[in-house]
């Protein structure tokens, strides 16, 4: 009954409210994210790996691969979407 809870935990709403209040009086929006350096570079990176993976898979498929092939090639383009989905 009612309205979807917004956040998780008391905790997750702190957290929140301590983003807005930083930013607030600031450039930047009050829904950004912020990464550092070092965290942008990793989640490019990861991004990376997934384009080169789902480009292996459409190459193998232009060329006829195997279905074992196949199936490799898209176990590591998953296993490379999981990575780059744990950034969060």
């Amino acid at each position: 009954m009612g309205r979807r809870r917004q956040y998780c935990r008391q905790s997750c709403r702190q957290r929140a409210y301590e983003q807005r209040s930083q930013v607030k009086g600031t450039a930047l929006p009050a829904d950004a994210v912020v990464l550092s350096a070092e965290e942008a570079t990793q989640l490019s990176d990861r991004v990376y790996q997934v384009r080169c993976a789902a480009e292996d898979v459409v190459t193998a498929v232009e060329e006829g691969a195997q279905g074992d092939e196949l199936r490799e090639l898209c176990d590591a383009l998953l296993s490379a979407a999981k990575a780059a989905d744990g950034w969060r």
